[in-house]
């Protein structure tokens, strides 16, 4: 089943960049619009929120894709096939 899109074009596309990075998007039905988990699937993987409806759109999408790019699990599994 196909995810439903963000209202904002903005956070959109941060969260078509988490998937294309790995990152699984999973719905939420409270405050949040959606959680971000990224590829490390344990307890200590990191989890973003991304809100239905935050302050100032543009400033939560580059937030988002910031701490996307900053993941260090995401760098990790790369890593390990150049040693």
């Amino acid at each position: 089943m196909a995810r439903s899109r963000h209202p904002n074009k903005e956070i959109e596309a941060a969260v078509q960049h988490a998937e294309a990075c790995g990152w699984i998007v999973e719905m939420s039905k409270g405050h949040s619009w959606a959680r971000l988990l990224c590829p490390l699937h344990t307890p200590d993987g990191c989890i973003l929120f991304v809100w239905s409806t935050p302050r100032d759109n543009e400033n939560h999408a580059n937030s988002l894709l910031r701490s996307i790019d900053r993941c260090r699990h995401c760098h990790e599994e790369g890593d390990d096939e150049k040693v």
